[in-house]
């Protein structure tokens, strides 16, 4: 346990609570705009903490912990809620725990705060919402609560500042009395008492040196109530590890359910002591229950969540791109000004190629991000977003997803990345990493230059039926067959890889209320400084990397050759020769063959091969890999038309017109499907792999999502391709 500050040093207050108990408002209007966001040592989970007034110009460090329903470390929100009371992993413990509790909703939020007042610490409780407890019928008797729990409790009113000077006056008389539960207020049976004993040996390496005897026996119940066979924790000693799977092999041979025992005991000891401290008149309906009835219906409830998930694609898709274009059209204008104002070199080609372009590639994304984000903070603390994961679970759940996917899931077909940054609000490691492993197999924007392309040029453009256009159905069967690999993808990883029990969503349906802009505004602006700062650099390096590749080396035998005919001809016949724009095509077409990325090209050649390609679309699939809508303007230098887009006529022609060895056509229909099917699931995208080593804090997810999506690509392409030349298809 950390030692306790000196005089001068300002307290740490740490601020815990269930989720959707308005506790980032509280933090916020505690705070004002003095906070700092940064994450908890070794994990993604951000810490934000802030200076809160005490009054006399004395001030503290409020730490606003993640939400959580308990402290049975079942996933990273509830480790980091009891690191941070306790203090564990570099996390200091607080000083002061402020415990924010739902006022309308008081038994459900207790069992936390109970919780919480078993670690012996410190403690004033802060009850949120008093008004809408009120408005609902609900009355609280403070003063009763207060000695029961043997703790100061407040009302407050989060969103009113005038109800939190009660609460600042309460936490500094606490800090001076340090008010704290002096012993558990239910009693565990004997069983329960039994297993505490049997691990109290085990747990030195789990509670902080010098910890009193209620917070050791709290961290007992802790672990037996977090470790399982099948846990996610990686971080509780070995001896206490095996001591608790023994104690719960012993229970669960006895019949007896050691979870359930503490929940129940918890929940038993607020039942019978409710009726002292609150009352509830009758009143009428209330709006939200005459909402819910509407938006949990299962077909109005789903009709309105579809519109609502269109407005959220149309955002992603269509308001963005206005962001998105003057961001490519500022860094478009800034390579140009850089390129006329610096004198030709290596240089030059890197500033432009690779900075100007690596931080283009890294700011493009940010007004999805900053969208995506935008719509999920206003969804949850309106409260919607609990209605909409109800809604959906039902769905996702048959195929191991869990009901809060949705979001990211629909979010993919602008962008991966925002995509995996907004798994974050789903509370379990497991499906969080699942989500990410399949988000990349829906049809992303950014497939699209490459589906036009490809579709355009080589599929025909004939009708179906006389209605239906062949070209516009490929289009519409890409998408749908991405939607599909997704969901077959998620089922076969979460019963191999990710394989987990499935936990039963429990949801905690909130009233409606008005989102507060101060939170909305932290929550976008926090997320996208995550992604500048840390999956912008890995971007940025391999933007770096990949220009590199397709740079060097400068010089060859053959371009020196075609170097010197460019200069004989512009001594013969000037500088505005005809021919010398041929030559300067053919002089980039060749250094990019001749290049590290050219040579990479020809050596996984007859890897591509049976899929139909050559060396030139595997130098366009290697370029890709910076962003897969390069691999149109990689095509572009490849074939020697210069700047393209997927709408220029030369690179179609050129497509059309590209022949083999045996003088056939290169870019047939068959082809171009099986180019098609390849990059809908190939991983072909640094970007995405970049916001999954961010979130995962790991290589090997990223690793394992290139492999399985490179590999499943390259049969589903080779199933296409040889399927269709078997067929008589070629």
């Amino acid at each position: 346990m950390s030692e306790t500050p000196s005089k001068d040093a300002a307290p740490l207050l740490a601020l815990v609570g269930n989720p959707n108990t308005g506790k980032t408002t509280l933090f916020n209007r505690l705070t004002g705009a003095n906070a700092r966001v940064g994450n908890y040592p070794g994990i993604t989970v951000e810490r934000t903490v802030g200076r809160m007034a005490l009054g006399d110009g004395r001030h503290a460090d409020l730490v606003d912990v993640p939400g959580t329903y308990s402290l049975a470390a079942r996933s990273v929100e509830e480790q980091i809620a009891i690191d941070a009371l306790i203090g564990r992993h570099g996390v200091p413990a607080p000083d002061l725990a402020i415990i924010i509790a739902d006022a309308s909703n008081l038994e459900r939020n207790l069992y936390f705060a109970l919780q919480v007042l078993e670690l012996g610490r410190p403690a004033v409780i802060a009850l949120n919402m008093i008004d809408a407890a009120a408005a609902a019928g609900v009355r609280i008797d403070v003063e009763r609560l207060s000695a029961t729990l043997g703790v100061p409790v407040v009302p407050v009113i989060a969103t009113q500042p005038r109800t939190l000077d009660d609460l600042r006056a309460a936490v500094n008389e606490a800090l001076a009395s340090r008010p704290r539960a002096t012993e558990w207020v239910w009693t565990p049976s004997p069983g329960l008492k039994a297993d505490l004993e049997a691990i109290d040996e085990a747990l030195d390496g789990a509670v902080p040196a010098g910890a009193d005897p209620q917070l050791r026996q709290a961290v007992g119940l802790w672990a037996l109530m977090s470790i399982d066979a099948d846990d996610e924790l990686t971080d509780a000693p070995a001896d206490l590890r095996l001591r608790v799977l023994d104690r719960l092999q012993r229970a669960s041979e006895a019949g007896r359910d050691i979870d359930g025992e503490a929940i129940a005991a918890r929940y038993a000891w607020i039942d019978r002591h409710a009726a002292d401290w609150i009352t509830r008149e009758e009143v009428p309906e209330s709006w939200t229950e005459k909402v819910d009835r509407v938006l949990l219906n299962p077909v109005a409830g789903f009709a309105v969540f579809i519109g609502l998930m269109f407005l959220l694609f149309q955002a992603l898709f269509a308001w963005s791109d206005p962001f998105i274009t003057l961001i490519e059209d500022g860094f478009g204008w800034l390579a140009g000004w850089t390129t006329a104002t610096l004198p030709e070199g290596l240089f030059t080609d890197f500033l432009v190629g690779a900075l100007i372009g690596g931080v283009g590639n890294v700011l493009v994304f940010l007004p999805q991000i900053l969208l995506l984000f935008l719509f999920i903070a206003i969804m949850e603390d309106s409260g919607y977003m609990a209605r909409a994961a109800f809604l959906m679970d039902r769905i996702m759940n048959r195929i191991g997803l869990h009901g809060r996917a949705f979001v990211p899931m629909l979010s993919a077909y602008a962008c991966a990345v925002p995509a995996i940054m907004a798994t974050r609000t789903m509370e379990r490691r497991r499906d969080r990493f699942l989500t990410m492993m399949v988000l990349p197999l829906t049809t992303c924007s950014a497939r699209l230059p490459v589906y036009t392309l490809i579709i355009g040029a080589v599929i025909p453009a004939s009708y179906v039926a006389g209605v239906f256009n062949v070209q516009s159905l490929t289009m519409v069967a890409l998408y749908f067959f991405g939607i599909v690999m997704a969901l077959l993808a998620a089922a076969v990883l979460g019963r191999t890889v990710l394989k987990g029990p499935r936990v039963p969503l429990l949801l905690e349906l909130p009233p409606y209320r008005l989102p507060d802009p101060r939170s909305v505004t932290r929550l976008v602006l926090s997320r996208g400084r995550v992604f500048v700062s840390e999956a912008g650099t890995v971007i940025l390096v391999c933007t770096a990397i990949l220009w590199g590749l397709l740079t060097f080396p400068q010089t060859t035998p053959e371009i020196d050759a075609l170097s010197a005919e460019r200069t004989r001809i512009e001594l013969e016949q000037g500088p505005g020769a005809p021919s010398i724009e041929r030559l300067e095509s053919q002089i980039t077409s060749e250094q990019l063959r001749q290049s590290y990325a050219g040579r990479m090209g020809r050596a996984i050649e007859p890897v591509i091969e049976p899929l139909g390609y050559d060396w030139k679309i595997g130098v366009a699939i290697i370029g890709a890999f910076a962003a897969r809508e390069v691999f149109v303007g990689t095509l572009g230098v490849v074939y020697s038309v210069g700047e393209v887009d997927e709408d220029n006529p030369g690179l179609r022609a050129a497509i059309r017109e590209e022949k083999t060895a045996l003088g056939k056509p290169r870019y047939t229909p068959l082809m171009g499907l099986s180019l098609l099917v390849f990059f809908a699931l190939a991983c072909q995208c640094m970007s995405t792999l970049a916001a999954v080593k961010r979130e995962t804090r790991s290589y090997r997810w990223p690793l394992l999502m290139f492999v399985y999506m490179t590999a499943l690509a390259w049969v589903a392409a080779f199933v296409v391709y040889q399927g269709g030349r078997l067929l008589g298809f070629a």
